[in-house]
């Protein structure tokens, strides 16, 4: 089993103290996770944080270390219900799916425009609460992303003409086989959290995978797909059982 080490909700606004202990020991341990990056964040609960005025230099020298940075939706402000009618079936408030393709293109095109303006290049992209449809797969597209770091699997996939690296899980679970990506939220983190997490990392570092790793390795086979089906079902059943 191999992880990506994705981070959600970095942000000119975010717990910064705990950021910079995790770059700490992502350098020790020569790990490069994927920073899922808000270009425009206007979420009210994460403006409530610490700014920093520096943040697109930061973001700069974390591309320059190797670290993968991932477009994080555009606003990060959930403005449609999905209805449970969303490409994962997540359910909840989303930031792009339900709106026209005209739109979600614009929301793409808009924060790609920050990462330029900043020198910073994007190739990946995850949407806030993992709901998507076909239109931001679409919108995606016309600007050449071609990967998304969601969806059920036990290897990445191909469909709709996206390459998806799998995420799975809300803590940190390891499946007996296969490669997954993580999903974290620093911003929701107390120390013990770090303290859980650094002993995560000292455990598990060998078999931690990073972003060019994941997107040159072979895309599911027929067996991986069927066994793609089975854990969408049964993570599925669990939600509905539980919700």
């Amino acid at each position: 089993m191999k992880i990506l080490l994705r981070f959600d909700d970095i942000a000119e606004n975010m717990n910064w103290s705990l950021l910079e202990k995790c770059e700490e020991l992502f350098d020790k341990y020569k790990i490069k996770p994927v920073l899922g990056i808000i270009p425009n964040n206007q979420d009210k609960e994460l403006l409530s944080h610490p700014k920093k005025n520096n943040f697109w230099q930061l973001v700069k020298k974390w591309e320059n270390k190797g670290w993968e940075i991932s477009m994080h939706g555009y606003n990060h402000l959930y403005d449609m219900d999905t209805h449970k009618k969303d490409l994962f079936m997540h359910g909840g408030k989303s930031e792009f799916c339900g709106h026209t393709l005209k739109s979600q293109k614009k929301k793409i095109k808009l924060g790609l425009a920050v990462f330029k303006k900043n020198n910073v290049n994007v190739r990946s992209f995850f949407a806030p609460n993992h709901t998507y449809d076909l239109n931001t797969l679409e919108a995606l597209k016309e600007f050449d992303i071609n990967i998304v770091i969601d969806g059920y699997g036990v290897k990445p996939y191909l469909k709709h003409g996206i390459k998806f690296i799998p995420q799975l899980f809300y803590k940190l679970f390891f499946l007996p086989f296969g490669i997954q990506s993580t999903q974290i939220h620093l911003n929701y983190w107390k120390e013990k959290d770090f303290i859980n997490f650094e002993k995560f990392i000292k455990n598990n570092y060998k078999n931690i995978i990073t972003f060019d790793e994941v997107i040159n390795y072979p895309s599911s086979g027929r067996v991986d797909l069927f066994l793609n089906f089975l854990l969408k079902k049964t993570l599925l059943f669990k939600r509905k059982l539980f919700s």
